[in-house]
Formats: structure tokens, C-alpha cells, sequence
């Protein structure tokens, strides 16, 4: 069931009027039905993929409660000379379940991919099953896992209740495409059984409105000019490819935003807020502040998962010690976070899909991130000697074009069905750009001067609104403080031109979501 077709604004109609007729204590069982019957229209494998995660992570997370409890209960001596045994307990459930549920998603996402690399290195011919890969797996999984890990550490308290559990893994909005949320923070809203509130819903379906804005008329309009162009890149002249991959950037940008402020706005009408996913990353000064801004939840999964774990380790501790002593200086003291930072970057990169093209991507993200790291002290000695103000708003422009266009080479590599074909590209732009072939060239791909032009106004609504939000407004907290009307045209505006640019008058942009397919 796609996020924008009419039968899921009709299912989520139905689960809101469920939801808000049950007694307050049994509300949460609407989300329950909900989410079960929203992911069984993928079929039984589909389902039954999803209850591996559920009952693996449930039951890692009761044998974790019941560590953590019987080790309270134990007096303060025993406890401390149980430690190690804890420890390695501990340990070896969280890995247990890290192997079933990544090596779940190994088979069914990267497997075909190894085994036809090792088969061209080797080959050595290995099976493929040509799994479909199910719907938001990558993301609830990573958001289960992050559950056990919590638990491990103590952070949150093991769910007993199956079913509320399963809640968790399974709410309905978020299994697209995320946000990966965490166990602390959305189970207590699941539970609570919210009081039906009209200010609840109408931020509820403004924020909808502003996403399905971004999808229809942002995103569907510009993905008319990048699959062909993405297919065969050699056959365009430079500047047709340029003008696909920004057109890409900007569909990729109203996909998922729009997606996300989506399911944020149908939680929203159950009195639920979902963590924020993104935080104006067209603002960012460097490639690291963008990673901060985009996919948020996924950057902090990261972060409180992968990184600190890795840099707090013993290997990179011996590390840090051998660095110190043998290369010395900044570089020494830097170059394990530096490891461990690209080493996320690199992770992301592959977690995005299984091609070349994403591995390539973690490797631009990562070196040029490390790289940033490793030379901040001789770019801030350069920054001395040439007196350049780091709080000039010029300054800070020319840094917000400088990480828009390490973003936009990205981009090169992330669409492309191959790796050569992403050199192509490149090689089309840069030796054969040829700004007079443009016209010609958008013709031909079916583009014309009414879509340029709907994509560029919308492009600059939000643009505009996002400046404002960086300066301290909140939009839909000012339309609230406004009257009945001026809330409410918040509404019917954007519906009125979604309904015409997005729908009657749309080119035939694809209605499903990039990262729905991660």
C-alpha cells in the first residue's frame, strides 16, 4: 500500500476513528491491527520476515532483562566479581541476534551481489536466490537491534508483553521508510492512549500536506528526466546529464523528506511524535554537518551503535597508543576517530544497496569526511593567514556551495545501475558539456519548460520555508496562533495545488519512495 495512494489515506482514516472509539487503555491494540494488516498485504514471506525480527529481538531482549535483573538482585561483592561472566553473557546474546537478523539481511539484500562478485573473481558459480526485498526491512531491523542494545546496556527496561513489543517493531507509518526510532522514546506514546485533540490532527494533516507536496509535485515531476538519462549517460551530451543528476538531488530530497513529513503527520493524528529526520541539511557548512541533517535517525544509529562502540574498543585503544607514540601530534591523536569515523561512512554507504555504486559512495562520503578531520588544523592555519571571518555570512555562503557541490558529484554515483556508467557520466559532463545541446535534450526526454518551471517554484517554497526555520520561525507553530481560516488554508492550499500539479496535471513520476526500497 503506497504512502500516496487514496486506499492508504483511507486505511489511516479508518485506524484514526478506531483508534480514537476504543477505551483509552486499549487503544494501542488499533496501532497493533493496524500495522499487522498494513505490512500483511506483502504476502507471508513478507510477514514472516518481519516476525523473526520481532520474536528474535523480543526474546534477546527477556533474557537481557532477566541478566540485568538477576544481577541488581545479586549483594554488591558478588556482583562486581560476576562482572566478566555478565559481560560475556551479555555480549553473546547481542551478537547471537545480530547474526540472525543482519545475516537476514544479508541473504536477502546483498547475497546475490556477493555471489556474483566472488563468481566474476573466482569463478567459483554460487547460487542466487533472487529474493524480493521486503518493504522498510533495513529499517526495522536496525531500530529492533537498537532495542537489544539498549536493553544490554541498561538504558531501557525489556518489554514483556509480546504483542506491545511487537507494536514497536511493526507501527504502521514508519515501515516505509523510517525514522529509526528508538525504544525509550516512541514505546511510552504507543501506550498511552491518546486524547483525540483537533490541534493533533490539524498539525497532523498539514504536515501530510506538505509532504505529499514535495512527493507529487516536487519529486514526480523531476524523475521524469532522470531514469533515462541514469540508463544510458553516455548518449546525452554534458549538460543533459547535469541537469538529470540535479534533478535527481532534488527528487531525492522531496522523496524522502516528503515521505518522511508523511508518516510524521499520520503519527501525528494518533497524538504520536516520531523523531525528526531531517533538519534543513540545505543549510549544511560541510559534508559532515550534512550526514547530521539528513537521515538523522540513521546517523545517530550509527553514531550510538557502530562509532562510539568501535572507538571506545581495545583494538582502536591500541591503536590510539601506537599512533600517539609512532606518528605523533594531531594526526596521531586523531587518526583512530578518524578510522572509526570513515569506517561509519563506509557502512551507510553499503547500507544504502548492493552495487558498486554504493560502495564507491561510502568511500567518497568516508575519505572526504576523514580527510576534513585529518587537515581541520591546517585549514584553520590557512584560514589565519588569509584572516578569513569563519562567522561572515559570506564566508558561510561560499561553505554551503562548496557542500552542495560535494553533494551533487555524490549523486553521480548513487542512481547509476553501474559503476562505469557513474564515470560516464562524469565523462559526459566534463569533456562533452555542451550547454547549446540542452533544449534539444530535454525535449527529448519529455521535459518541458511547465515542469522546469513547477519543479523550480516548488524547489523555492521549499527553500523559502526552510530559511525561515532556520532563523527561528516554526511555520505551523505561527498557523496555529492564527485563526480558524488561516489554519486551515494552510490545508486546503497545498491540497489544491497537489491536486492539480501533483495529480490531474502530473507527468507520471513514479509514486513509490527511493528509500522505501532500502
Amino acid at each position: 500500500m503506497s504512502l500516496t495512494s487514496w486506499s492508504f489515506l483511507l486505511f489511516a482514516a479508518v485506524a484514526v476513528a478506531v483508534y480514537y472509539i476504543l477505551p483509552k487503555k486499549r487503544r494501542w491494540w488499533a496501532l497493533l491491527a493496524a500495522g499487522v494488516v498494513f505490512y500483511a498485504q506483502g504476502g507471508v514471506s513478507v510477514m514472516g520476515y518481519l516476525a523473526v525480527t520481532a520474536v528474535s529481538t523480543y526474546l534477546a531482549g527477556a533474557a537481557l532483562g532477566k541478566l540485568n535483573s538477576d544481577r541488581r538482585a545479586m549483594p554488591e561483592e558478588k556482583r562486581r566479581e560476576s562482572r566478566g561472566i555478565f559481560d560475556r553473557r551479555r555480549h553473546l546474546i547481542v551478537a547471537a541476534v545480530c547474526v540472525v537478523n543482519f545475516g537476514m539481511l544479508f541473504v536477502i539484500k546483498y547475497w546475490d551481489f556477493t555471489a556474483e562478485a566472488i563468481s566474476a573473481g573466482t569463478g567459483i558459480a554460487l547460487p542466487t536466490f533472487g529474493l524480493l526485498l521486503p518493504m522498510g526491512i533495513s529499517f526495522y531491523i536496525f531500530q529492533s537491534v537498537g532495542y537489544v542494545v539498549d536493553v544490554s546496556r541498561g538504558s531501557v527496561s525489556a518489554e514483556r508483553n509480546f504483542f506491545k513489543y511487537f507494536l514497536f517493531v511493526s507501527f504502521f507509518p514508519q515501515m516505509v521508510q523510517g525514522p529509526i526510532d528508538r525504544f525509550g522514546r516512541l514505546q511510552p506514546q504507543l501506550m498511552e492512549g491518546h486524547d483525540l485533540d483537533t490541534d493533533n490532527l490539524r498539525d497532523g494533516i498539514q504536515l501530510m500536506m506538505w509532504g505529499y507536496f514535495k512527493k507529487l509535485v516536487i519529486a514526480g515531476r523531476a524523475s521524469v528526466a532522470v531514469a533515462p538519462v541514469y540508463a544510458n549517460g553516455g548518449a546525452y551530451p554534458g549538460s543533459v546529464v547535469a541537469f538529470a543528476v540535479l534533478m535527481y538531488t532534488v527528487e531525492l530530497y522531496a522523496d524522502f523528506s516528503g515521505g518522511i513529513d508523511i508518516v510524521r503527520g499520520t503519527a501525528r493524528l494518533f497524538g504520536i511524535d516520531m523523531a525528526e529526520n531531517f533538519r534543513r541539511p540545505l543549510f549544511s557548512v560541510s559534508l559532515a554537518e550534512f550526514w547530521r541533517r539528513w537521515h538523522m535517525t540513521l546517523g545517530a544509529w550509527m553514531k550510538d551503535y557502530v562509532f562510539y562502540p568501535l572507538s571506545l574498543s581495545k583494538p582502536f585503544a591500541a591503536l590510539g597508543r601506537f599512533s600517539r607514540k609512532r606518528l605523533g601530534g594531531t594526526v596521531g591523536r586523531i587518526l583512530p576517530t578518524s578510522l572509526a569515523t570513515f569506517i561509519v561512512y563506509f557502512i551507510i554507504g553499503i547500507w544504502h544497496g548492493a552495487n558498486y555504486t554504493y560502495l564507491a559512495y561510502g568511500l567518497y562520503n568516508g575519505g572526504i569526511i576523514t580527510a576534513s578531520i585529518l587537515l581541520a588544523p591546517t585549514y584553520g592555519r590557512l584560514k589565519g593567514a588569509l584572516r578569513i571571518n569563519d562567522k561572515s555570512p559570506l564566508y558561510r555562503g561560499f561553505c554551503m556551495v562548496r557542500t552542495a557541490v560535494i553533494v551533487f558529484f555524490g549523486r553521480y554515483l548513487t542512481r547509476a545501475p553501474w559503476l562505469k556508467m557513474s564515470f560516464i557520466m562524469l565523462r559526459q559532463t566534463f569533456l562533452d558539456f555542451r550547454i547549446s545541446a540542452l533544449p534539444s535534450g530535454l525535449a527529448g526526454l519529455g521535459v518541458g519548460a511547465a515542469d522546469i518551471a513547477v519543479v523550480a517554484l516548488g524547489c523555492c517554497a521549499v527553500v523559502g520555508a526552510e530559511a525561515l526555520e532556520e532563523r527561528g520561525v516554526r511555520i505551523r507553530q505561527s498557523l496555529a496562533k492564527r485563526g480558524f481560516f488561516v489554519q486551515w488554508m494552510g490545508i486546503l492550499v497545498p491540497l489544491a495545488v497537489i491536486l492539480f500539479f501533483g495529480i490531474l496535471t502530473g507527468n507520471g513520476g513514479t509514486a513509490d519512495f527511493i528509500y522505501g526500497r532500502i
